[in-house]
């Protein structure tokens, strides 16, 4: 079936952890060689991002500059929940990301990783990995 579920337990209420490598080995486990790796959050609070692995300013940058666009208080969210910020922030990132699968491998830039971007933690989350054949 190709299907995949993890499970994840974030510890901050703003965050992004790498998940590059539990796709590579749901890619492994699947067997398949050429195709497309589709990465999904079921959460309305938490998506996914690619972006540059190297330096984890990049990351502390990114949730800084969301957070400037989308503070997570205001006087203008009516929201009873209180984190419309998150569902704003996840709108932005988006619930998913689809990603190549060449010989084998995930095609990403050398400076890439996959990124679950959790906006309403801490949370124990899941996400689901589809590995599609062709």
């Amino acid at each position: 079936m190709n299907l995949y579920e993890h499970r994840i337990a974030t510890a901050e209420a703003q965050q992004m952890a790498k998940v590059t490598d539990m796709v590579r080995q749901d890619i492994v486990k699947s067997g398949i060689k050429e195709g497309i790796a589709v990465v999904y959050s079921p959460h309305t609070t938490a998506g996914f991002t690619i972006n540059e692995n190297a330096d984890p300013d990049v990351v502390h940058d990114m949730l800084y500059g969301l957070e400037e666009a989308f503070p997570t208080r205001t006087g203008y969210y009516r929201h009873m929940e209180g984190n419309s910020h998150a569902h704003i922030k996840t709108s932005f990132a988006g619930p998913s990301q689809t990603l190549i699968v060449h010989e084998g491998e995930l095609v990403l830039g050398i400076w890439q990783d996959l990124y679950f971007c959790e906006f309403d933690g801490p949370r124990n989350r899941k996400f689901y990995v589809k590995i599609v054949e062709g």
